[in-house]
């Protein structure tokens, strides 16, 4: 199968395509940076240099592919619309990247209770997004819209991800930043007290999930991907300890969003996002063999310069 891939030079389309190529696909990434075209080829991808904006260009390839996985920008409603027009009527799978921050709170370092299923947020149930959210939420059922025409729209909503990148990119959103202020500043920091919480998942699992989906997801299909979660507090704690720092302190929300921006400190960091996700369990056997970020920050996790190997899709 040709398959067409958004966001090849990034941590989730990075290993995405690599685990497409090693499944014997023929693969195309798309890139914003010329630089990087002859290191896709290296990793078997035909680059194609260009942007989500050009709404053309993502046409052609949509058209030539079997198959489209949009794992970019989950923000970016223009790439969604030129490839659900170029789609529509095929019956091609398209695949499209969210992130289960669309059910993020303000809660600024503090627990909540609230578990989110996929029945919760498919179309016509009761459940809202935030203001924040809204639009991103818009762009996930314009993809499951799809299905309607003739093309089979899987939406992956994927949580906090962490492991190795298996592609060009080592690191993500989540993990990476909590690392950065502890190597720079010799502490490691969670928002508030730290109860918050989120699900998680290994980038292999997401692999894995990608590939199913891509072969035998039904169209207008809707995945939370995750297997386990944990507070922030716990995870900054074992961000302290495995690089032997005192013990991880608390961060105000306005000091964080001074380091981070507010996108990132209030919904990637200081919110909750507790999801659970079991059709793709039930519909595609899937089968994560990944569940605990703590183990893997403990047992896994390197620094090199400010960053470290960890990350999601917030």
């Amino acid at each position: 199968m040709r398959v067409f891939i958004t966001g090849a030079t990034g941590y989730i389309g990075g290993s995405v395509a690599v685990g497409l190529c090693r499944a014997g696909h023929d693969v195309a990434g798309l890139t914003r940076q010329p630089a990087a075209a002859d290191r896709l080829a290296r990793l078997g991808i035909d680059p194609v240099v260009g942007s989500l904006d050009d709404a053309q260009l993502l046409a052609r390839q949509a058209t030539k592919a079997d198959a489209v996985i949009n794992a970019a920008d989950s923000d970016h409603r223009g790439a969604v619309v030129a490839f659900t027009e170029a789609l529509a009527g095929s019956g091609k799978p398209l695949l499209h990247t969210s992130g289960s921050s669309v059910v993020g709170d303000d809660a600024r370092g503090e627990a909540s209770h609230h578990v989110f299923t996929e029945a919760d947020v498919r179309p016509g149930g009761s459940w809202r997004p935030t203001e924040d959210k809204a639009a991103r939420v818009e762009i996930d059922r314009l993809v499951l819209a799809g299905s309607a025409d003739n093309i089979r729209s899987v939406v992956l909503c994927n949580s906090l991800i962490y492991g190795h990148g298996r592609g060009l990119a080592r690191d993500s959103v989540q993990l990476p930043r909590l690392v950065a202020v502890a190597t720079a500043t010799g502490t490691a920091r969670h928002i508030g007290r730290g109860h918050n919480i989120w699900s998680t998942v290994h980038i292999d699992d997401v692999v894995d999930l990608y590939l199913r989906a891509l072969t035998s997801a039904l169209a207008g299909s809707f995945y939370f991907v995750e297997n386990g979660e944990d507070s922030f507090a716990d995870m900054a704690q074992a961000i302290a300890e495995t690089l032997g720092l005192p013990p991880a302190q608390p961060w105000d929300l306005d000091s964080a969003i001074e380091a981070w921006g507010y996108e990132p400190a209030v919904y990637a960091l200081g919110s909750n996002s507790r999801v659970r996700g079991g059709a793709a369990r039930t519909e595609l056997a899937w089968a994560p063999r990944h569940a605990s970020a703590i183990e893997w920050i403990r047992r896994e996790l390197r620094v090199a310069g400010d960053s470290a190997e960890a990350t999601p899709a917030s």
